[in-house]
């Protein structure tokens, strides 16, 4: 299995930028593909971004398209979640998941095998 090890959340007013990182080990990084889901209180965890292993396929949800880039360094083991022009409802815990046995992008929860412990972030209005 893949361990997950998310950092880089905080406090940020609304319009401002957070970079979120995802430190991977356990299995070869650049074989699996990777997702951020996030999870607002009350609310079910939902799809954010995800990227092939390879990189050359990215998806995003509609609410944050546009504003947030998701990347992977195969190199270093490690995937980012640039999130701009962050707004009051973008507040939640946000997961780093990896899919252990499959390279394709995908976006639901049920399709990732190993998840981190979360990273908090709030936005303020």
């Amino acid at each position: 299995q893949v361990q997950l090890v998310e950092s880089g959340g905080g406090l940020v007013q609304a319009g401002g930028s957070l970079r979120l990182s995802c430190a991977a080990s356990g299995r070869t990084f650049s074989r699996y593909a990777m997702g951020w889901f996030r999870q607002a209180p009350g609310k079910e965890r939902e799809f954010v971004a995800a990227i092939s292993w390879s990189g050359s396929t990215t998806y995003y949800a509609d609410s944050v398209k546009g504003r947030f880039t998701i990347a992977r360094d195969n190199a270093k083991n490690m995937q980012y979640l640039q999130m701009n022009s962050l707004k009051p409802e973008d507040t939640a815990i946000y997961y780093c998941a990896a899919r252990d046995l499959s390279s394709m992008a995908a976006t639901t929860t049920r399709e990732y095998d190993s998840w981190g412990q979360g990273t908090q972030v709030t936005v303020s209005s």
